[in-house]
């Protein structure tokens, strides 16, 4: 329906033009302004006639601009032959330009209405051609020419003005929706980082501390005298247990490894390793060199290191002596963390909650800083999970 409301727009402005242009150019004819002779004869209102039907053809302007301008070009030549070298007809003022004015509008259709290239080199050569018959080159005057040209000159340059116009509105439009993808795409980037960044701290956080939770409960259970503390303890663990599957598999969708600049540093290392001991991974700390040799990322990153490898010994070598060892240069920064093999079998349920993604995270955060990590088996049966990072890497710090 819309479409249709357009085009009979279109059509009504098509009609409306042409019939100001017939009688303009009648009224201007009449009064002396173009051929009109000073006694005028059939033949002159019979051209009259053929000019307002030449004018009335701008109705078909949109559909076919060419055919237009064949038409008022060809009335054209025909009245000036009438009127020289034939004779036929005598204007009262021989120093006008006898083109009817609808050429101005016939001139403008064909560049902007024809958008391919070999249309517009054909508007060119039939716009050429109605400005040399309409400027009389046989019988050249500087005035007559110098309005031909201005006349029929006019419509090309709207036309192409509007054209041009049209084109960096189009462009603008272009880079304005561009630019609303783009900001599309960077909030979607935004809830990816944030979902990452969620990610990497349930499982680095969170799983952390239900492990020891699900560690102290079972030897709660173990030690316990009673039986009602016994089964409590047991429900505890078993929760626990659930809690580190459902976290697991929440990791699974949400996985990433952002960067987390909110991390302890290796000040925290200690801590770590209390926390280990404590509930019955017995573990000490070796550091050697200066620890404010690591930049605060490297210091981040190890700390990140030796939490994943103690959650994974509590898991899979419960009991399992560990020696963490941490040297800081001035070139380089090594993490060592190993532990001898299991003294008991592990917790199938608790050794099952992993993601799966612990060692692949390390690695990639270790990559961003530059470093490498290797990770696996000891002769004795135990595991070593050895990381070598640069001392310093360039971070920007948020302000103490």
């Amino acid at each position: 329906m819309s479409t249709r409301s357009a085009a009979s727009r279109r059509l009504l402005l098509d009609v409306s033009l042409a019939c100001f242009f017939v009688l303009l150019d009648t009224t201007v004819t009449l009064t002396g302004g173009s051929w009109w002779p000073v006694h005028p004869d059939k033949l002159a209102w019979a051209m009259l006639v053929l000019q307002a039907l030449a004018d009335a053809s701008l109705v078909a302007r949109r559909r076919a601009p060419m055919l237009v301008i064949a038409i008022l070009t060809g009335f054209t030549l025909l009245i000036s032959l009438l009127i020289s070298p034939a004779g036929a007809l005598t204007p009262a003022h021989m120093g006008n330009v006898w083109a009817p004015y609808g050429t101005v509008l016939a001139a403008y259709g064909p560049f902007y209405y024809c958008k391919d290239r070999k249309d517009q080199r054909t508007a060119f050569a039939a716009v050429g051609v109605m400005t040399l018959v309409a400027a009389r080159i046989w019988d050249p005057s500087a005035v007559v020419i110098t309005i031909a040209v201005l006349r029929t000159a006019v419509g090309p340059l709207l036309a192409l003005y509007f054209n041009a116009r049209h084109e960096m509105l189009q462009a603008l439009r272009d880079r304005a929706e561009r630019a609303e993808r783009e900001r599309y795409l960077l909030a979607e980037q935004a809830r990816a980082e944030e979902r990452a960044r969620l990610a990497g701290e349930m499982h680095d956080v969170v799983t952390h501390r239900v492990s020891l939770m699900v560690l102290q409960a079972g030897a709660l259970g173990i030690t316990a005298t009673d039986d009602a503390t016994r089964r409590a303890a047991e429900e505890l663990r078993a929760a626990g247990v659930q809690a580190l599957d459902e976290l697991r598999d929440l990791v699974g969708i949400l996985r990433t490894a952002p960067e987390d600049d909110q991390a302890p540093a290796t000040s925290g290392l200690a801590e770590l390793v209390a926390e280990s001991t404590a509930v019955g991974t017995p573990a000490e700390l070796v550091e050697q060199g200066d620890p404010a040799l690591a930049s605060p990322v490297v210091g981040r990153t190890a700390y990140r290191i030796v939490r994943e490898a103690l959650t994974n010994v509590r898991k899979h070598a419960p009991g399992a002596h560990v020696v963490v060892r941490v040297s800081y240069g001035e070139s380089q920064v090594r993490v060592s963390v190993g532990n001898t093999a299991a003294p008991v079998p592990a917790a199938s349920g608790l050794a099952a909650t992993g993601s799966g993604l612990g060692l692949a995270s390390l690695r990639q955060r270790i990559e961003l800083v530059h470093g490498t990590l290797q990770a696996g088996g000891t002769p004795d049966g135990g595991f070593r999970l050895e990381a070598t990072m640069p001392s310093y890497v360039p971070t920007a710090e948020p302000a103490a």
